[in-house]
């Protein structure tokens, strides 16, 4: 009988293979389909990891295949790549089991005529699994071919992507990032401020067995490095969010009331921790657009108990129905997402570099329509999880140069938790995965100093 995590891992990949979904939102169905934790995990892990790994595993593929990927039949193709991510990286499993698998997922795929070549792609794999024919690490990066080789195949990162990194930030750097994408990213918890403080709850996790550390930079946030998280802190006292994600919060302030806009606010982790910090009667107004967006939105606000939210639907692609009221106006634009590869491994297949005018354009808009509605004194943060410049310090540079009203502020001088080290050298917040093990994170503030 095969697997059931093996199954589901197979029906994951088909359906962001087909196009019909994302693989973060595939994933969050699975619960629906595995009522057994240890399958869940399990099918999360082929997933992920084959996603990650796409580029080597099909080098591999197709040269034990002795055809190219685009001559195999789809459902074939995505068996083979889960099962020699199997073969290679979770070899607590028997090699024979995962081709029995293998071999049994391609009839059940209705490919009988293909289990043939399946048992003998995987065998061949197998064998190889010691000396694996992929590019190696050169021993001279100035070397260029072989360098891109190795990035793009062996680090698994499309071309584009790999070029791109090298030629701005050198070859080593675009190691580390890549190694970094590669890698799985531990659990990180906010600290929700009405539950108590963060040094309380973290002793509180220690002594239930759960391995847990403060996070480096966010003030409020907690890693978990293994173990699960118990469920009486599941009631209201925790949310999952990214450390990054949590710092980018940050630069909304100490006190970004009394009247605060998140123009982008789902799924509502940036809007929550900003409204955590409002006082009784300062109010933050959440945006979205679509109304699943919305739905999402508010679940987020009713589980973690945040009080002083207003949820409306509004399109920051246009021009926003209010008035230059707000002391703080926060835009988290939708973006790339290049900087969260780690998170969204698909997003590495899924984006090209002929995505990123289109959202430059959509991020200027989005910006100077947030700008119109800060009041004068009042601040205006634009957010990105990129790692591109047009989608960052360009956006930025554009924003001001176009609108003499606003001025740039030092991202450290928003918030006395941000650490001198996250701020580059033109005052952006930026997270990276080398300097400081997060994932690529951009921010700007900008406060507006005049009615022109």
């Amino acid at each position: 009988m095969i697997a059931p995590a093996r199954i589901a891992a197979y029906e994951v990949l088909r359906r962001v293979s087909d196009g019909q979904s994302d693989l973060a939102t595939v994933l969050a169905r699975l619960r629906d389909s595995l009522t057994d934790e240890r399958d869940r995990a399990l099918a999360t892990d082929i997933a992920v990891g084959t996603m990650r790994w796409r580029n080597a595993l099909d080098v591999l593929i197709a040269r034990a295949a002795k055809r190219a990927i685009d001559r195999l039949d789809p459902e074939v193709l995505d068996i083979l790549r889960l099962s020699t991510y199997q073969l290679l990286h979770l070899t607590r499993v028997p090699a024979s089991a995962v081709v029995d698998d293998a071999v049994d997922l391609t009839k059940k795929a209705g490919k009988k005529s293909a289990s043939g070549l399946v048992n003998a792609v995987l065998r061949t794999i197998s064998r190889q699994r010691n000396a694996l024919p992929l590019p190696p690490r050169p021993s001279a990066p100035s070397h260029r071919a072989a360098a891109l080789a190795y990035l793009e195949t062996t680090l698994s990162h499309p071309h584009w992507l790999a070029e791109r990194w090298m030629d701005r930030v050198g070859f080593e750097r675009t190691e580390s990032w890549m190694q970094f994408n590669n890698g799985p990213g531990p659990l990180t918890l906010r600290v929700l401020r009405s539950a108590g403080t963060r040094d309380a709850l973290l002793n509180e996790l220690q002594a239930n067995g759960v391995d847990a550390r403060a996070a480096t930079y966010a003030p409020d946030a907690i890693v978990l490095e293994r173990g699960a998280l118990a469920s009486p802190f599941q009631d209201g006292r925790v949310t999952i969010q990214d450390e990054a994600s949590q710092l980018v919060a940050l630069l909304a302030g100490e006190s970004p009331g009394p009247l605060v806009l998140d123009t982008c606010a789902a799924p509502g982790g940036k809007a929550t921790a900003i409204a955590a910090t409002l006082g009784e009667r300062e109010i933050l107004v959440a945006c979205e657009k679509r109304d699943r967006r919305i739905a999402l939105l508010r679940r987020t606000v009713s589980a973690t108990r945040t009080e002083r939210i207003r949820v409306l639907q509004a399109d920051a692609t246009r021009p926003l129905p209010f008035e230059p009221v707000f002391s703080t106006v926060f835009v988290d634009a939708p973006c790339s997402g290049l900087g969260t590869l780690r998170r969204d491994p698909d997003i590495r297949w899924r984006r090209t570099a002929a995505d990123l005018p289109a959202l430059a354009d959509t991020q200027r808009t989005m910006l100077a329509n947030a700008a119109s509605v800060v009041r004068v004194g009042g601040r205006l943060v634009y957010a990105t999880c990129s790692s591109e410049p047009e989608e960052n310090e360009q956006i930025a540079r554009a924003f001001l140069a176009e609108h003499p009203e606003f001025r740039l502020l030092p991202a450290r001088s928003a918030h006395p938790a941000l650490s001198p080290e996250l701020e580059d050298v033109e005052g952006f917040l930026r997270t990276e995965p080398d300097r400081h093990g997060l994932e690529l994170f951009f921010g700007a503030v900008f406060e507006r100093s005049s009615n022109l």
